[in-house]
């Protein structure tokens, strides 16, 4: 029953896809968003079912072998499933919040003409996100790696009409294949040294083999992982694909900053912890760049104008606290903040489409404000979800957050300041949101004013289950009362962060953590609801604000060092190799054009020219078989 239930769970959004891009257009856009949504909720009850049997038991679901896929000398490989604690944590979000994400999508797609085309490409990356999650070993995992890549890449150019959007998509798809070379190479190291890519017997392999130690090569693994982590988690160097991702319609920046590709590299990282656990030194790597991204995009975040790019900015910012408890060992830590994230994330981006479809599309917070009374549960729901993402206790960020900070505190003062600066600048520029787009008086067009209004059910429905999940979230983890570590206790390796008892120091760092984000609500307070400021237009920035708003031109930086570069050389290559080749394939043309010419000139109907030519030939035959 369990193999037919995981391929239910698993082919049932691939059928949608399969009905949307067929039929879905004949079909209406009522049952487009129909079959759309009930496919991935038929998915989230699949995954309800497995949750509840390894809560009870404690044991994962036995791995589910489909057929043997690569046979080898020594090297097996079969296509299989594993459903143990972590993939189902992760199946439940990205089924459930999925879910949601796809019956907003019904009424804020109802008015794209290609709304079935939407939802067709919307199924097919939920799709390669149960694959990549459920897979047994790491071939399937980058099947669905690559398959949620591509999805992407449709999904962010959705409006391909628009060539800025183009871009962004194919941004998207390019920062990412670089990341990919190096979770390609990472993986061939494995496979090199141990014969095998199954979770499971890498995992018993690893564990049992102390000579492994001096290897060189797993810490080289281990860093071309995370390279490839790097890569769909938007960590330094491969981070700027993600906010000019906001390019796609919004559900889109939901699903991808909430539930699924964001995810994908702390889950490998997560799945293949007992790797990274022999390779310390890369897990220092891993710790400093986390902790760097962190506070390098709650910078940028300060003076950003459209709402979506702010909270794009605070996911790669968020993402990089994750990867600095990845890099502390504290897995499980970055496990609860990944699923506390996905409730207050995916509520503010839906929030924020709810905020834009009331507009009409407008996104620049500097023609917003006052929109508090015009759409008060969107308002609502978004401001638990930033007190949440702010660590405002007892809001499901505030502990997660508090988790990631207690563990920096205890592995490394210096990480500890960086991600508590980073968490007192989210804390402003989330309310520097908040009070731009919902207080004060509303500075849009006169025909925007009349128009405002709080969006319909399939929006605001969602928005408040992930609100009161944004709410509650963090009873999963207390501390020193924490069912996520005991739940993920089987899976992991280490234990020694599996809980942070209260004493002093606790209930100190708790109380700093919360003053840190008192301090940047106030001064968003003092600054944009006391002062009553307006952030200047784009030509008025001056300054370090400049440099901000600029993103630290590392685009630019990007486009000088790379980009360029490799457009002059592939110039080089079109207007000079490709002549000369194309000069050389075509001489032997002209050779032969120029023989026939000559040949046909002979061809002229006298029959002593033909004869003397034949026993030319027959003689020549003759010299050659018997004198030559």
């Amino acid at each position: 029953m369990e193999k037919n239930l995981a391929l239910v769970l698993l082919l049932a959004p691939l059928c949608a896809f399969i009905f949307n891009v067929f039929l879905g257009k004949k079909a209406g856009k009522g049952v487009v968003g129909a079959v759309g949504t009930l496919s991935v909720l038929v998915s989230f009850f699949a995954t309800t079912y497995f949750f509840s049997i390894i809560q009870s038991t404690g044991k994962p679901i036995d791995v589910i072998n489909l057929f043997q896929w690569i046979s080898l000398e020594k090297f097996n490989i079969n296509f299989s499933f594993l459903l143990d604690q972590l993939s189902v944590l992760w199946l439940m979000f990205v089924t459930g919040i999925g879910t949601l994400i796809h019956m907003y999508s019904i009424s804020y797609m109802h008015d794209d003409e290609n709304m079935h085309k939407f939802f067709a490409y919307l199924n097919l990356f939920v799709f390669f996100m149960i694959i990549l999650v459920m897979g047994g070993n790491l071939l399937i995992l980058f099947i669905g790696w690559e398959g949620v890549g591509l999805c992407s890449y449709l999904l962010i150019g959705f409006w391909y009409k628009n060539q800025e959007y183009n871009d962004a998509a194919k941004k998207a798809f390019i920062m990412n294949r670089v990341g990919d070379l190096g979770l390609l190479i990472g993986l061939f190291i494995l496979g090199y040294l141990f014969n095998t890519l199954d979770y499971a017997t890498l995992k018993t392999t690893v564990l049992s083999n102390s000579d492994i130690l001096s290897n060189p090569l797993v810490g080289i693994a281990a860093l071309c992982l995370f390279i490839g982590a790097t890569g769909k988690s938007a960590q330094i160097p491969l981070y700027t694909w993600l906010p000019d991702a906001m390019a796609g319609p919004t559900p889109v920046s939901a699903l991808i900053h909430a539930a699924t590709m964001v995810t994908a590299g702390i889950f490998m990282v997560t799945r293949m912890h007992f790797v990274f656990d022999l390779a310390p030194y890369v897990q220092d790597i891993i710790a400093v760049i986390g902790a760097g991204t962190a506070i390098l995009a709650a910078s940028i975040g300060l003076v950003q104008n459209d709402i979506k790019k702010v909270l794009a900015y605070s996911t790669v910012s968020q993402l990089g606290l994750m990867f600095l408890a990845l890099g502390l060992g504290a897995y499980e830590v970055a496990v609860f903040h990944v699923i506390t994230h996905a409730f207050f994330k995916a509520c503010l981006f839906l929030g924020s489409g709810s905020v834009i479809h009331g507009l009409h599309g407008e996104q620049d917070m500097r023609n917003m404000g006052g929109l508090r009374k015009a759409m008060p549960i969107t308002f609502w729901t978004m401001m638990i979800s930033t007190l949440a993402i702010s660590g405002i206790f007892p809001l499901s960020g505030f502990w997660s957050k508090d988790e990631i900070l207690m563990t920096a505190f205890h592995g490394n003062i210096v990480l500890w300041v960086v991600g508590s600066i980073a968490s007192i600048m989210t804390a402003f520029y989330m309310f520097r949101l908040m009070y731009l787009t919902f207080f004060g008086e509303f500075r849009g067009t006169e025909e925007q004013k009349h128009h405002l209004h709080e969006s319909p059910s399939l929006i605001t429905i969602p928005l408040i289950i992930l609100a009161i999940l944004a709410t509650v979230g963090g009873l999963i983890s207390l501390p020193g009362n924490s069912w996520l570590n005991h739940y993920l206790a089987p899976l992991l390796s280490k234990s020694e962060h599996a809980a942070h008892h209260l004493g002093t120091t606790e209930y100190g760092l708790m109380g700093i953590a919360t003053v840190g984000a008192l301090l940047g609500i106030g001064l968003a307070y003092s600054k944009y609801i006391k002062k009553g400021e307006v952030p200047p237009q784009d030509s008025q920035i001056k300054g370090i604000a400049k440099t901000l708003y600029n993103k630290y031109y590392v685009d630019e930086a990007y486009e000088t060092l790379f980009v360029n570069p490799i457009y002059k050389l592939s110039h080089f290559f079109r207007n000079y190799f490709e002549v000369f080749f194309s000069e050389v394939v075509f001489a032997f043309g002209k050779i032969a054009n120029a023989v026939a010419v000559q040949g046909k000139s002979i061809q002229n109907g006298s029959v002593g020219l033909y004869l003397f030519a034949f026993v030319l030939g027959v003689s020549s035959i003759l010299i050659y078989l018997f004198l030559v």
